[in-house]
């Protein structure tokens, strides 16, 4: 690593900024599982609504791109909606 003042805090910026991108995709992984793991359909709902607004906050954020975020809000939907009630 070069010695000059803007690469160490890069490499300082870079840790930190990495913490904080693991446990957005973090949040969104859990946020997801929720969603797939309710058994009755009004859980379900509430653990989507819950999905949603991670992966809203996280495209808000640049953590991920827009169309990704509505590509699995879409498949969300779908599956909560073959659910029984």
């Amino acid at each position: 690593m070069q010695r000059h003042k803007s690469v160490e805090k890069r490499a300082r910026k870079n840790i930190v900024e990495n913490q904080a991108n693991r446990q957005g995709r973090s949040q969104i992984k859990t946020a997801v599982s929720k969603v797939l793991k309710s058994k009755d359909k009004s859980s379900a709902e509430e653990a989507l609504k819950s999905a949603a607004s991670i992966l809203d906050k996280s495209v808000k954020s640049g953590l991920i791109h827009k169309n990704k975020a509505a590509n699995k809000k879409s498949t969300l939907s779908r599956i909560v909606n073959k659910l029984d009630k």
